[in-house]
């Protein structure tokens, strides 16, 4: 069964109102921005319980937790404050019961900067440790570098350390193929996020657009997840302040006539 989720960010509604239109537009699940309301650092024993009883009376589960960080993991600059941050939002998936957490790596080393790369690898494998411990893996957002660039990193590190955020709308803006990114990611692809973009006649530039108006090729992206056993959720999100629910309810009804 497809199961849909919405980054409740985006909504820019208080979390109760948020999760109660979630309920209301369709969607399984949620995305959770550890870097606004839901830091941490800000999260008690008890508002942690709230929030799962929120979600649990809507019946919507956690997709994932979102941590975006300025710097990527491959710049040293403040690097292991990174690091203890990016485990402590692991540590709040886990206690959310979402699987995964979601950040850009940042720039990838080329394998011709041995040092800088070996250093990204000890990093990520760090992490790949400390989230198979607490039951929430890592999960590389696309879109900085091709599929098959990122999948070369992952093949580099023990097996179970990290994984792939499948983001088509984001590597469409970064000039790469959504397609031949499944085929090169399917065996590490954790979450999907279900993103659109396109490219202008005129100036040949990718822009965001609502699902099913850009350039990503939805049933065949569905289908070859599907034939990777994908199981995992859908999260996604509006591109437009306009009518925002008008056209997350859109996407709802259309990825729901699209599944395999």
């Amino acid at each position: 069964m497809l199961k849909l989720a919405v980054e409740l960010a985006g909504l820019r509604l208080p979390f109760r109102e948020a999760v109660n239109v979630a309920a209301e537009l369709g969607f399984d699940g949620v995305e959770i921005d550890a870097r606004g309301e839901f830091t941490p650092q800000a999260m008690s024993q008890t508002a942690l319980r709230q929030v799962r009883k929120m979600l649990a009376d809507r019946d919507l589960g956690v997709a994932s937790v979102a941590f975006r960080t300025r710097r990527g993991y491959a710049t040293p600059e403040d690097l292991d404050r990174r690091v203890a941050a990016t485990k402590a939002a692991m540590e709040l998936a886990s206690q959310l019961g979402a699987p995964v957490v979601v950040n850009s790596l940042g720039r990838i080393p080329a394998e011709d900067d041995p040092d800088r790369r070996r250093m990204l690898i000890e990093v990520l494998s760090d992490l790949g440790r400390f989230g198979n411990r607490v039951g929430a893996i890592l999960a590389a957002e696309t879109g900085t570098e091709s599929g098959e660039q990122l999948a070369r990193l992952l093949a580099q590190l023990p097996e179970g350390s990290l994984g792939a955020d499948f983001n088509p709308g984001r590597l469409l803006l970064g000039g790469f193929s959504p397609e031949e990114a499944v085929s090169a990611l399917g065996p590490w692809i954790l979450h999907v996020h279900a993103s659109d973009a396109r490219r202008g006649l005129s100036t040949g530039l990718a822009e965001p657009a609502a699902i099913g108006r850009g350039d990503a090729d939805f049933p065949a992206l569905l289908a070859a997840l599907d034939e990777r056993n994908y199981r995992g959720y859908f999260t996604l999100q509006q591109t437009t302040a306009a009518d925002s629910n008008r056209e997350l309810r859109d996407a709802v009804t259309q990825f729901r006539r699209l599944a395999p």
